[in-house]
């Protein structure tokens, strides 16, 4: 497999709290989740991610840029869309001016930015939503607007903070639907407490626990690895039972 993100010993303290503790990973193309319990590190190993913060120690590379070298970090974070969890969009812009908006931010050519956003626009579903204020959208419609910003300036990887959180079925079903799309043409980096979106989304599955990828492979092969023999329970699917025994192992080890 050819990787596009490589993380390799990233060490990050909050004060006197390590929140990654010598975290090593790699991504290649496809949706690839990130799960772990609150307080595991997802948000910030994702903020490092995409240079909104500086690992203390260790380094990122995206396609052969080096998001932690100061000189470097402008063109890898080019590469990057980045989709954080419940995105802040003014109310009274109109959807077509946030995504313009992003669309400059990322340096896209001003000549090329209306087209630009169209496409965006129309490959999120949201094309009938350009002149919208951002306010009279529904959840599910301003995701796939926040979906359009981060993706008009074509990044070869696109990373998402939960970007299912607090919509409902029908919205999140809509909202997976582009994120597998997009997973066809680039790789998908997704962060997420719910694992449906897992079971429905991804080929590969990485595991955070206590700062440290615990676990790093396809879906079928952590099922195996982890799976509970006891595949009559009615309160949680196979995936979370496999998910709840490697948290549980990895808590009992420390």
């Amino acid at each position: 497999m050819t990787y596009i993100i490589e993380c390799q010993d990233l060490e990050f303290s909050y004060r006197r709290r390590r929140v990654l503790r010598g975290a090593s990973w790699r991504v290649g193309r496809g949706v690839t989740a990130l799960l772990g319990p609150n307080g595991a590190g997802k948000t910030t190993l994702l903020r490092c991610l995409v240079g909104l913060a500086s690992p203390t120690e260790g380094s990122i590379c995206v396609a052969g840029r080096a998001v932690t070298d100061a000189h470097e970090r402008p063109a890898a974070q080019r590469l990057l869309g980045f989709l954080p969890q419940m995105a802040s969009l003014p109310g009274m812009a109109q959807a077509r001016d946030m995504v313009s908006y992003a669309a400059w931010l990322s340096a896209v050519p001003s000549n090329e930015i209306p087209a630009r956003v169209d496409d965006a626009l129309e490959s999120m579903g949201a094309g009938d939503l350009a002149r919208r204020r951002v306010r009279t959208l529904s959840g599910g419609q301003r995701q796939r607007v926040a979906l359009a910003s981060s993706v008009v300036h074509d990044p070869q990887v696109l990373v998402l903070d939960e970007p299912t959180v607090g919509l409902d079925p029908a919205a999140r079903l809509a909202v997976r639907e582009q994120i597998a799309r997009i997973g066809q043409e680039r790789a998908v980096l997704l962060a997420t407490h719910l694992t449906e979106d897992t079971e429905r989304l991804a080929d590969r599955v990485g595991v955070l626990v206590g700062g440290t990828v615990r676990y790093d492979g396809t879906w079928q092969d952590f099922l195996d690895s982890y799976g509970c023999s006891d595949s009559a329970s009615a309160l949680g699917s196979e995936f979370e039972r496999a998910y709840s025994a490697l948290v549980s192992e990895q808590d009992r080890q420390g």
